[in-house]
């Protein structure tokens, strides 16, 4: 597992990119869907820069701040490196200042815990102010290196405002958006360190789990059945040690909650719903109902 964190700049080398099998926690299955895939193979440009082969992470997920994505889907995480999948964490901000945190580096240490939790292949924190978190140019660009160093075939972040909560989150969908825009264009490369461009396939919308199920203003929805990852997403958010002391207990009977009335809507145990930014096409309709039961 590679963690960037507070004190880290740059990119991780090549030698030092997880293999698939490392990857997913617990009962990790071996058919893994990205086998056969480069992993370490480097090609070069036309400026000499070192390009990275594609798909060195299957999906990346894309938070305002650490705890914001084991809330809203951590159990889509844990279940996608279960299958096998290389999955990547991004937090724009290290969340700090909190009331109960003494410093950013102790909120890293718990965002690193939850990340070995979940299993993922890769965490990082851009370093992007907290509270004064902006869409900017400088912001969208430092986040699209990520996509197009890494390469991955979806990307998930924030689907929307959250009132009454932080701002940032709104500015990280946008900056999600733009970045996901930016990670392809060509003839830009001045900005981009000489990564090659990079078409992002799918991006999908959350919503924190502190929030009603249903994600207004979306036409296409998907639940992911978390049943057999609850428990470790829950177990993860209860790395935030100072976010969520015994005090805020009842957090975790809300996200148990939601979770279950997420199932429930789609007949399952434990689920999270995603927003699509387009509707999801199958070929084998009733091979993917009966999958859905």
């Amino acid at each position: 597992m590679i963690f960037i964190g507070p004190n880290d700049t740059g990119f991780p080398l090549a030698s030092s990119f997880p293999e698939p099998s490392a990857l997913a926690a617990g009962d990790a299955s071996n058919d893994n869907p990205s086998a056969g895939k480069s992993k370490t193979e480097a090609n070069t440009d036309g400026s000499g820069v070192k390009s990275p082969p594609e798909n060195r992470l299957d999906i990346l997920f894309v938070g305002a701040h650490p705890d914001d994505l084991e809330i809203a889907c951590g159990g889509t995480i844990h279940s996608l490196v279960k299958q096998g999948y290389r999955v990547g964490m991004v937090d724009l901000t290290d969340g700090e200042p909190t009331p109960a945190s003494p410093a950013p580096e102790v909120r890293w240490a718990e965002a690193k815990a939850a990340g070995e939790v979940l299993g993922v292949a890769y965490r990082r924190l851009l370093h992007l102010p907290n509270r004064r978190l902006m869409d900017g140019f400088e912001e969208r660009v430092a986040l699209a290196k990520e996509f197009r160093f890494w390469r991955p075939s979806m990307v998930v972040g924030f689907g929307n405002k959250t009132p009454m909560a932080s701002p940032d989150h709104y500015q990280a969908m946008q900056i999600t958006d733009a970045a996901v825009f930016y990670s392809r264009l060509t003839k830009w490369d001045e900005h981009f360190d000489g990564l090659m461009p990079h078409s992002i396939s799918h991006q999908l919308y959350f919503k924190l789990a502190f929030e009603p199920v249903a994600i207004a203003g979306f036409d296409s929805l998907v639940t992911v059945d978390i049943t057999d990852s609850l428990e470790a997403k829950l177990a993860s958010i209860a790395c935030y040690k100072t976010q969520f002391p015994p005090a805020k207990a009842h957090v975790f009977e809300r996200v148990r909650g939601l979770a279950i009335a997420a199932g429930a809507a789609a007949n399952v145990r434990a689920g999270e719903v995603f927003a699509t930014t387009r509707p999801v096409a199958v070929k084998d309709l009733v091979k993917h109902c009966n999958q859905s039961r």
